[in-house]
């Protein structure tokens, strides 16, 4: 991968529209960093991980496509693995989050361009503070393992990661990858509530399934193509 660096930048989401297949780019901070549904992404300025990587659709159909940030989100759990303690619960929570023990650690926003796909992905990495709105809900590899860590370092491995779980994408597709997600997806088994758009009046509630071969999340027996989930309490 050919990797582009910026200080600042507003979204390396759009700047990923100037490249192509294997482009990568990274920036120190964003201004204008967001997730799934318009959230703002926080981050401070030179302790984090923020890139987006062009990706390659191949020939796969939208419905196949849809999948991706779901294989994006593997691949960097997988990479994670060394940096923190054995003893840490790392999973996926449908459609575009990693956890850690629970809390958010890793998001992952992808948007078809053209033929590809670039997915943005942000990872907290050393910061160890947080805003009081998310502090609760988010933590960082650095307090995970009570040192800070070499960034590049990280990103070397997240991105060998990506590079050969899409790979495996293109060449077998989601449903073969399928079961490397059922000892790592998080809402599997609890009661959520998922709005599928940022104007939906009322939730979807009901006992998860999990992630479906498809890519969709079964909730209550309903397959969910997309939204936003969380977990009741």
């Amino acid at each position: 991968m050919t990797i582009h660096r910026k200080d600042a930048t507003d979204s390396t989401n759009i700047d990923a529209r100037a490249g192509g297949p294997g482009d990568v780019f990274v920036a120190e901070w964003q201004r204008a960093g967001r997730g799934r549904l318009d959230h703002a992404w926080h981050s401070a300025k030179g302790e984090n991980l923020m890139f987006s990587a062009v990706l390659s659709c191949g020939d796969s159909p939208p419905a196949e496509v849809a999948t991706l940030p779901l294989v994006v989100g593997f691949a960097v759990l997988d990479a994670l693995r060394p940096f923190v303690p054995a003893s840490v619960d790392l999973a996926i929570k449908w459609p575009n989050d990693v956890l850690a023990d629970g809390r958010k650690i890793v998001g992952i926003l992808c948007e078809r361009h053209g033929d590809n796909v670039i997915a943005g992905v942000g990872v907290n990495v050393n910061e160890r503070s947080f805003p009081s709105d998310i502090a609760a809900r988010a933590t960082s590899l650095a307090i995970l393992a009570r040192r800070p860590l070499d960034r590049e370092a990280v990103l070397a491995k997240i991105l060998d990661s990506i590079e050969r779980f899409h790979a495996r994408w293109l060449d077998e597709g989601f449903a073969a990858m399928h079961p490397l997600f059922a000892s790592v997806d998080f809402l599997k088994g609890r009661v959520v509530s998922v709005w599928q758009t940022d104007k939906d009046p009322a939730p979807l509630k009901g006992d998860c399934g999990g992630i479906a071969a498809d890519g969709t999340l079964d909730v209550g027996g309903v397959k969910v193509f997309a939204g936003e989930a969380h977990v009741e309490l």
